[in-house]
């Protein structure tokens, strides 16, 4: 099933509206690299494709979120609820030029002059979903590869099943786009380390063109927090490369089908994750910064 197939639509809890002020004091210029924002729906309507209707979880909830979180800057991903309306996420971007970047959801074959704008405002990257409606498929990979690269933009793709990435694997190879491989490609705990996808993962991490978001691992894991069957994954993933590492939170966790994390809680497993500094630093502060193109921290 690709993203441009229509799935049942189905309403989502939203966040825990009371998150925790955690331990974990993150660095200065630390980036949230994986939120969504949705409504207000008065104002920014959701797709009649949706295959998920979330609660309106505003620019302004979260912002709040980062204050209480200790977060500087942010990457705001397109939510699949909204289709290729990117109007809610640039609207959010226009809000912050300097500590926010985007991710679109697009069709192949939009005007150049409108990825230009999109770019202006702050996009840095498409993303393609198996698991939601109303966006585009891995199909298009190559044509937005090919479309967006001289923006430098990069890929993002967004996994149903971990069995996708050792299908799609072969072209990533040959794009010459960076690419983002969304929540761990949905490698669950129980898969780990031996699994196909992770192997795949692994050689990928190999073109340098590869980049490994961790976000929402409580979905992948089969353990209560703090989700110890994940761990060794990421110290395979941070072993080899702790410069192509990313952290998200993924708030406000749309289509969660295990109970509802505190993002308090989420960023005190940065230091499970990442126990020395430096390793922190990269994947919070560096990481980000290459990738997305912020400026030095304080600018």
């Amino acid at each position: 099933m690709n993203a441009e197939t229509v799935r049942p639509m189905h309403a989502c809890p939203g966040p825990d509206r009371h998150p925790k002020v955690p331990a974990f004091k993150m660095p200065r210029g630390a980036c949230d690299t994986h939120v969504h924002v949705f409504g207000p729906q008065a104002q920014f309507p959701f797709s009649p494709q949706r295959s998920y209707t979330p609660e309106d979880c505003t620019y302004e909830d979260l912002t709040q979120l980062h204050k209480t979180l200790g977060i500087d800057r942010v990457v705001i991903v397109h939510g699949g609820a909204h289709g290729t309306d990117n109007s809610v996420t640039l609207a959010a971007l226009d809000r912050d030029p300097i500590r926010q970047r985007g991710v679109a959801v697009i069709p192949s074959g939009l005007p150049r002059a409108e990825l230009e704008d999109m770019h202006r405002r702050g996009m840095r990257g498409c993303r393609m979903s198996t698991v939601v409606s109303g966006g585009a498929s891995f199909m298009h990979l190559e044509r937005l590869s090919a479309e967006t690269f001289d923006l430098g933009w990069h890929l993002v793709l967004h996994f149903n099943k971990s069995s996708e990435l050792v299908d799609v694997a072969p072209q990533l190879e040959k794009v010459r786009s960076n690419f983002v491989l969304d929540h761990l490609a949905r490698i669950t705990g129980a898969e780990g380390v031996g699994s196909l996808a992770f192997k795949a993962l692994m050689s990928l991490l190999d073109t340098d063109r590869c980049w490994v978001k961790l976000a929402s691992l409580y979905r992948l894991s089969s353990e209560p927090y703090p989700h110890r069957d994940m761990l060794p994954m990421i110290e395979k993933v941070v072993a080899a490369r702790p410069d192509r590492i990313l952290w998200g939170s993924n708030w406000p966790h749309p289509i969660c089908p295990v109970a509802m994390p505190n993002d308090g809680d989420l960023v005190d497993l940065i230091p499970l994750w990442f126990p020395d500094a430096g390793t922190q630093h990269l994947a919070l502060v560096e990481n980000p910064a290459e990738l997305y193109g912020f400026g030095p921290v304080g600018a």
